[in-house]
């Protein structure tokens, strides 16, 4: 059955002939038993497709079937879930204090079990389920979650913890299955198993309320719900056809949910998608009515399934955070006004902008922030030292202003003048009393703008504080709305425009958001600007109901956000950022807790021994690709295992390679802060490649010795490799588990000589 496959996938490429004619197939008759190879060229492309499924059809999938159920796979994959289970869970509630980012996630899981809106870089679905693990196991969702080293104390964080820790102990049960669908070997799925159960790297990520064990559980069952989809297709159509294909999609959308990486592994399901619909299209036993019926069962399974999914995971999203909270401030007055305890919520305020009304600015740039000031002045050599004026993402009393008019003669009647298009007003900000101001000095960032600062004091400047407001698209005369104008500021003195550049400015400017004056005269949402807050107890108030936007509007503008977020992200303070080629050699680590010899020390770091495998793999694959497929094309006599391994390692290993580019090559490119974390993805996809490389290659054994030699050269190679990764799990275990005492470079340390590079600073 074996050669006959062989035979029948390479006569889809019209080669039997070339293969039996360099005998690596013999031609003899009692080695042709496929009638179909006697076949005309005509009948043999027209029965190709069919041929795959129906060269021995019932012996193959019984055949495939036994592999499953028999004893062997059961006891081995037992084994691998006892030791990824017991490997992960163990010591779950050390160290008992927050550590490295589950700052962050822990306490974005108590917002979502206080109901209050936040803002994150990343989709929805892996905080909702950090939050639901955390209701669900007893956590109130009181924990401040402030700083790394803070102690839980009575609180329930271990639901959390080892919600993770079980999606992080499926990543290897995950691996051996789909290695094994790929291989059919035990070897290789089990060699896979190991390296990522004995990694301490896994295992540290895996224990710990952060959102990389929920994103990788999900691409790999991504990845397995796809393998198992192409094994059915000499079944389409069937429950289980049925079944497979909706869970790739389901967990697409997963992936997706939980990060923007998701997208990487869509792009493998999707081109692996396309070349399956390619295949198909040269099955001429199909008609076009029935490739017709499989293109639209994978748009409906790969598409609108994860599609509705991910919209959905967003529905509940807003839904439940529906109170105000420290994120109100990323977005705009109308999506702000949706939430409970907002200050816009169904707020009352004056329609119309007044001379004497306090207010506050907000930029109309998706992620644009308030108009802000405060006492700090612009450092040496940047401009003109004078007051910093900034756009700050959050709500602050430094965000308010007095509109002025230009010669600071406020009316002194009851009922104040209002604000029309081509009014020229001072902005006095209310803090520090010191008036809105632009000049010929360069803006700090952006070189071409002019320098906004804030000058004077009690109101009293220059007319360099002058401000001339246009309404957009409005004519002379017509009054500024409030929150519903859009307005421009132009500066009277140099003809510039109030301008909001997105640059993000360096600590001696808090990390705010550059406010320049730009000469640049063009509409653009960067120099348009709403009025949002505005007190004038003057002025009749109207109700701002008005505003709520629509589901599609707020999912839009969340998702503009999000992406402008992540490209924006700056290290954080003592917190070594690291390069995309660091990463495979494990140059170096992560600190998750503790920094001294008093401390619980926790430190994430791949097993260099299974790092180094891996990395060694990936450059020994291209090599025996290429001299298998030489040996092919040259028609050297292999054999029939052989030829069978020499597939897998193609078709499989090829997969596998695939996979770990998409996931790594794409941080190349990437300007946004990177991290040694973000490699863990591509690693899978590393380590089930090794499983099936190393397989190959200890496979090869009878090249140089004899049966039964070569059998036991490979059981020596196997025992060699588990004895590797085992004794070196034994050795660096602690970084995973914890470390008191010295340190590793001084006397006395438990972790004394195993230091191998010098990056490490465990």
């Amino acid at each position: 059955m074996a050669k006959e496959e062989c035979i029948t996938q390479w006569n889809k490429t019209g080669d039997t002939s070339t293969l039996r004619n360099r005998k690596i197939f013999p031609t003899s008759e009692k080695n042709v038993q496929n009638p179909s190879t006697h076949l005309s060229k005509d009948e043999n492309s027209q029965t190709a497709g069919h041929s795959q499924c129906s060269n021995g059809t019932s012996a193959e999938f019984s055949a495939r079937e036994n592999f499953s159920a028999d004893p062997p796979t059961r006891v081995l994959l037992m084994l691998v879930v006892g030791l990824s289970f017991s490997t992960r869970l163990y010591k779950i509630t050390e160290p008992p204090h927050v550590c490295w980012d589950e700052t962050h996630f822990g306490k974005m899981g108590s917002y979502y079990i206080n109901r209050t809106f936040f803002f994150d870089v990343h989709p929805p679905l892996g905080k909702m389920l950090i939050g639901l693990a955390g209701y669900m196991t007893g956590y109130d969702g009181t924990f401040p979650f402030i700083k790394p080293g803070d102690k839980y104390k009575h609180h329930n964080y271990w639901g959390m913890r080892g919600f993770c820790a079980m999606l992080g102990s499926c990543l290897p049960i995950f691996a051996y299955l789909i290695v094994l669908e790929l291989s059919q070997s035990h070897s290789a799925a089990l060699i896979t198993a190991i390296l990522l159960i004995f990694d301490t790297g896994f295992i540290t990520i895996s224990q710990y309320i952060l959102l990389d064990p929920i994103l990788m559980f999900f691409i790999m069952a991504a990845v397995l719900s796809m393998v198992k989809f192409n094994q059915q297709r000499c079944s389409p159509f069937a429950a289980s056809w049925w079944l497979w294909l909706v869970l790739t999609g389901a967990n697409l959308a997963g992936a997706l949910g939980v990060k923007f990486v998701g997208l990487f592994v869509i792009l493998l399901v999707g081109l692996n998608t396309v070349w399956d619909l390619w295949r198909l299209l040269g099955d001429l036993s199909l008609s076009l009515v029935e490739i017709a019926k499989h293109f639209l069962a994978r748009v409906v399974g790969l598409i609108l399934l994860p599609l509705f999914l991910y919209v959905t995971i967003f529905a509940i999203h807003f839904v439940v955070l529906n109170k105000s909270g420290p994120g109100d401030g990323f977005f705009s007055s109308a999506f702000q006004s949706r939430l409970i305890g907002n200050n816009l919520h169904n707020a009352s305020m004056p329609e119309y902008l007044a001379y004497g009304s306090t207010i506050t600015v907000k930029n109309l740039r998706i992620a644009g922030g308030y108009l802000h000031s405060h006492w700090h002045l612009y450092p040496e050599g940047v401009g003109a030292r004078q007051q910093q004026v900034t756009a700050y993402l959050h709500k602050d009393y430094n965000n308010l202003w007095l509109v002025h008019r230009q010669d600071a003669n406020e009316s002194q009647s009851g009922t104040p003048d209002l604000v029309r298009h081509g009014d020229i007003i001072r902005l006095e900000h209310k803090e520090t009393t010191r008036n809105l101001h632009s000049h010929l000095h360069e803006a700090p960032l952006t070189k071409k703008h002019f320098q906004v600062t804030g000058y004077g004091i009690n109101g009293t400047g220059d007319t360099n504080d002058l401000w001339q407001v246009e309404v957009c698209g409005g004519r002379n005369g017509d009054l500024v709305k409030v929150l519903r104008s859009k307005v421009r500021f132009l500066h009277r003195a140099t003809g510039c425009v109030l301008y909001s550049s997105s640059k993000t400015l360096p600590k001696w400017g808090w990390e705010q958001v550059e406010v320049t004056c730009s000469p640049y005269l063009k509409e653009t949402p960067s120099s348009q600007w709403n009025i949002e807050d505005h007190i004038n107890p003057k002025l009749p108030n109207i109700s701002l109901s008005v505003l709520k936007p629509h589901f599609l509007e707020i999912l839009l503008e969340s998702h503009i956000v999000m992406i402008r977020g992540n490209s924006g992200l700056k290290p954080k303070d003592n917190e070594m950022n690291s390069k995309p080629w660091h990463w495979p050699i494990n140059y170096q680590g992560l600190r998750f807790s503790g920094v001294n010899d008093t401390e619980y020390r926790v430190y994430l770091l791949g097993n260099p021994v299974v790092w180094w495998i891996n990395l060694a793999s990936l450059g020994l694959y291209p090599i025996m690709v290429a001299v298998v497929s030489i040996a092919l094309q040259r028609g050297f006599s292999l054999g029939q295992k052989r030829i069978e391994h020499s597939l897998v390692l193609m078709r499989g290993g090829g997969l596998l390679l695939f996979g770990w580019l998409l996931h790594y090559a794409p941080f190349y490119t990437m300007g946004r802060v990177l991290y040694y974390h973000h490699y863990f993805p591509a690693m899978l996809f590393s380590s089930m490649l090794t499983g099936i490389t190393f397989d190959f290659l200890l496979k090869s054994t009878d090249l140089i010795l004899r049966p039964p030699y070569s059998d036991h050269l490979q059981r020596i190679g196997q025992m060699v490799l588990l004895f590797g990764v085992l004794y070196s799990f034994y050795l660096f275990h602690p970084l995973s588990y914890g470390m008191t005492g010295p340190l590793a470079h001084e006397p006395g340390s438990t972790m004394a000589g195993l230091k191998w590079m010098d990056s490490w600073e465990f």
